[in-house]
């Protein structure tokens, strides 16, 4: 029997889960159009997917805003339907052998520095800025950043008055602790200013392919966190940023000196970058490192035994991955390739079998849950 939601969406086949729920692909029965649905059960002990449709709703309209379909009750279930996208920054990070170019990383810069603005403008600060909450968009949106995930997000500032949250301590660490503000790790309250800071440390993640703060070992979660931050406030911008352009130390320096309330001058951080983009010759034709590397279009080689040749464009090229790659991973590049050169995401994914993962996950509208730290 055909299961529908909301009267014209169709349920497919189950393609991830979550803290909230499940995640199944669907289709508009009348204009075919495929999306991602999103089931969270009615007596669930903290229910998120009507919360988090408030929020996407109070944002839409925006550039690179995932567009919720439909929201409301189904049988036992709380649903959310929503427009599908594409892969991750930290999925085709890794489809490209953990580096961006310089380029790359300047064309993302830009885009993610106005997903943030927008965020703000709209009296939310995000609190968890990390390349798993940045999805690419599909077919004719292949070049749009889109961030999602709100499950963390924060009013700062009455929309009426524009009155600013007081400044606190003693908080909890909210977010990921390896893209968290040096202040987020002291335990005061985030403001702009922190969302920003963390996407310095994204760009820097995508310059350098890790973190001087990754990998610590710990006991415990909270020292974990601990050391996370005892590195991450030992390690100078100039060392973190030595051997790239003078712009990214720069950004960070900018951001650590902004206070509490200041609203961050979005503008001259973009023109740090644009100016940098210009210096370096580059041009705006939106050409990402992903979309220029070459493969085999044969899938059985992307499949074989050797070193693998994993497709991950939009134009139909593909990076090589090493040896020690995972079959799960050449699976879901496949998958993504097929996805981006024409083939119907229900066919793509739902003929794979593949199954997203808690920070990974391909077709995918996020996976957002009730409140969470990530270790890294």
């Amino acid at each position: 029997m055909e299961l529908r939601v909301g009267g014209r969406f169709r349920l497919g086949r189950k393609i991830g889960s979550g803290s909230f729920g499940d995640i199944y692909l669907g289709q508009n029965i009348v204009t075919q159009e495929e999306v991602a649905i999103k089931l969270e059960c009615v007596k669930t002990k903290h229910p998120q997917l009507h919360i988090e449709s408030r929020l996407y709703k109070l944002m839409s309209g925006g550039v690179g805003i995932p567009q919720v379909k439909w929201c409301g009750y189904e049988g036992e279930y709380n649903v959310m339907v929503m427009e599908l996208l594409g892969p991750s920054l930290e999925d085709l990070f890794n489809f490209c052998s953990r580096k961006f170019t310089l380029k790359t990383v300047l064309l993302l810069a830009d885009q993610m520095l106005s997903r943030i603005e927008y965020i703000h403008s709209k009296d939310f600060i995000h609190r968890d800025i990390k390349p798993d909450n940045f999805l690419m968009g599909l077919g004719k949106k292949g070049n749009l950043v889109y961030i999602i995930d709100f499950g963390l997000a924060k009013k700062y500032r009455c929309s009426r008055t524009h009155a600013h949250i007081p400044y606190r301590e003693n908080k909890n660490l909210t977010g990921t602790a390896r893209y968290a503000s040096v202040n987020t790790h002291l335990g005061i309250e985030q403001s702009r200013r922190d969302d920003i800071e963390s996407l310095g440390y994204v760009l820097m993640y995508f310059n350098r392919g890790t973190l001087p703060w990754q990998g610590l070992k710990a006991a415990t979660k909270r020292q974990k966190y601990d050391k996370i931050s005892e590195k991450k406030m030992s390690t100078p911008v100039e060392e973190l940023c030595a051997g790239h352009p003078e712009a990214f130390a720069t950004y960070l320096k900018y951001c650590k000196s902004l206070g509490f309330e200041e609203q961050p001058d979005y503008s001259h951080l973009r023109q740090l970058f644009r100016n940098l983009f210009h210096r370096q010759g580059f041009t705006y034709d939106y050409v990402f490192d992903w979309n220029l590397l070459k493969f085999d279009r044969e899938e059985g080689a992307a499949v074989g035994t050797g070193p693998a040749v994993v497709p991950v464009a939009n134009d139909g090229r593909a990076v090589k991955l090493c040896a020690a790659c995972t079959k799960k991973r050449r699976e879901t590049a496949i998958t993504t390739q097929r996805v981006v050169d024409g083939l119907s995401a229900r066919n793509a994914f739902v003929d794979a079998g593949l199954r997203c993962s808690a920070h990974h996950c391909i077709p995918v509208c996020h996976l957002s849950g009730i409140k969470r730290q990530s270790l890294e």
